[in-house]
């Protein structure tokens, strides 16, 4: 199975259904016309507080709105250095021949004329040069971790800039001299991977061209030291990060009372779905909201995620993985796509058909589909491209095996099915869709360590590593956020069962 070693941000437990007072206590120790949830989070306008803890409605001002801002730059940054393994920093360039790239390279050039203008002066002009060799030592002393006094020590002796002043008045610094040290000290402080860069760096010749390399090299060291933060974090954020997560949500709610708007839609709409959908099963008795269980409708909603035609807002709460759930379910599209193309060739070859072959349509499907979910993907180009080679592929296989070739009406069929599937009462499609949408949510449903997994729907099994794939990465987000977030769902769940309670006692009493 396509398992990966990845484990969930922490441990998850089950959350008590019996009513919403056990699920915020189980919540919080275990794992068109919609704004946009960043929008929701910097809004100044006041409605009425949905959180846990509320607070009068009013107007936001500048200095909250900014604190709001910092609050989540931080809340998302330290999300994705827990959620991603891979996450790293990298300098950012202007785009080529843009006015900002242009802008940056005439005022960097100006810089390093004047500079080398003052050196070629008689005496020569040290000015610019001493500022340089400031902000050289500042950088170098950054890089030093704080026992590494001696060393500390000696930068800040040979890199004196008041001491260099002195011997410039006297028309004596020995710039090579400096420039010497300051390679020599950056080939001690740098990563493994800059040793190349630095010896290539030359102390005498060209002052100007010298200083331009120096500071060149010192950039991407700076850069590797973030990266290096970045790695030695990790560990600590992971042991506090859906504390650390919780608290920043309830400052911006704090902040921001709006900011739970599109969750409370979301888990109305799950809860009207679920209800619904009990009616339809129990129609002769009725549903009572009594019967529901919020953990169910919790994982019903985040199931309808991953649907293709849900187009409202992510909520706020899962902001911080709206990318990787819009992945997972682009991912989930082409998995469905190819399940159902397998199984119309089953259908169509009947007894002809063999393992092997479903293997390798299969596989021809899962290129051919690559990248359904980009934006200049046209997926009805991609299926007839398909159902053409999937004809060919089977003629062949057939001629092969010395049976007869499939019929141009067979075959006609076998096309028209496959790029059908975007029609939305495709029943193939609309089969897959729902035993799918069935094994995510019986996935949630999965305590961890997820020692058994559910058993594949049929039609789904040769598909049953990508779909155990997607289901598993999918547990993981959904257990972590239900572990930072989950009093927050609590607090929504009472509110609208409150409300659905009060209002069926009133009809009552009408």
């Amino acid at each position: 199975m396509p398992f990966s070693d990845e484990k969930p941000f922490g441990n998850e437990d089950h959350l008590s259904d019996s009513d919403t007072s056990r699920l915020s206590e189980s919540m919080a120790c275990s794992s068109s016309e919609c704004e946009s949830p960043r929008d929701s989070f910097t809004s100044d306008s006041s409605s009425k507080h949905t959180s846990p803890v509320s607070s009068p409605p009013k107007t936001a001002t500048l200095d909250e709105i900014m604190s709001t801002t910092r609050n989540l730059s931080n809340l998302l940054l330290a999300h994705e250095i827990v959620a991603n393994e891979k996450f790293h920093m990298e300098s950012i360039d202007p785009p080529k021949n843009s006015l900002e790239e242009k802008v940056k390279e005439i005022v960097h050039k100006a810089f390093w004329d004047c500079l080398e203008s003052e050196l070629k002066e008689d005496p020569p002009q040290y000015e610019h040069a001493i500022k340089l060799f400031g902000e050289i030592k500042e950088i170098l002393l950054s890089f030093l971790s704080p026992g590494t006094n001696r060393l500390r020590t000696q930068i800040c002796e040979v890199l004196d800039v008041d001491l260099i002043k002195q011997q410039a008045e006297h028309n004596a610094v020995d710039i090579p001299k400096l420039g010497s040290y300051i390679i020599n000290i950056m080939g001690k402080l740098c990563a493994p991977v800059r040793d190349e860069d630095v010896k290539k760096l030359k102390p005498s010749g060209d002052i100007v061209q010298m200083l331009k390399d120096v500071f060149h090299v010192l950039d991407l060291m700076k850069m590797d030291m973030v990266n290096y933060t970045i790695q030695n974090v990790r560990p600590q954020l992971q042991r506090q990060i859906a504390d650390y997560e919780r608290v920043k949500f309830q400052d911006i709610l704090e902040k921001s009372p709006d900011a739970l708007n599109q969750t409370t839609k979301w888990i109305q709409q799950s809860l009207k779905l679920a209800k619904e959908a009990k009616s339809q099963e129990n129609a002769t008795n009725g549903v009572s909201v009594d019967n529901l269980s919020p953990t169910l409708v919790l994982n019903s909603g985040f199931t309808k995620l991953l649907d293709l035609d849900y187009d409202s807002a992510v909520p706020e709460t899962l902001i911080t993985d709206d990318l990787r759930i819009l992945d997972l379910k682009y991912k989930l599209h082409q998995v469905k796509l190819v399940a159902c193309v397998c199984l119309i060739t089953q259908n169509v070859m009947g007894s002809s058909t063999t393992t092997a072959f479903t293997a390798h349509v299969k596989d021809i499907s899962a290129v051919l589909l690559q990248g359904v979910g980009s934006r200049n993907f046209n997926l009805k180009e991609a299926l007839h491209a398909l159902s053409t080679k999937i004809c060919f592929e089977m003629n062949k296989s057939l001629t092969e095996r010395d049976l007869p070739s499939l019929s141009n009406e067979a075959q006609s069929v076998l096309m028209g099915q496959i790029c059908s599937l975007t029609e939305k009462d495709h029943t193939i499609y609309n089969l897959i869709d729902k035993r799918s949408k069935e094994y995510v949510t019986e996935f949630l449903c999965l305590p961890y360590p997820y020692k058994l997994v559910p058993i594949i729907p049929g039609g789904l099994s040769i598909v049953r590593s990508e779909m155990e794939f997607i289901a598993f990465h999918y547990a993981n987000i959904v257990n972590f956020n239900k572990q930072v977030y989950g009093p927050f769902y609590a607090g929504i769940f009472r509110k609208l069962l409150f409300n659905e309670v009060e209002g069926g006692k009133a009809e009552a009493q009408a």
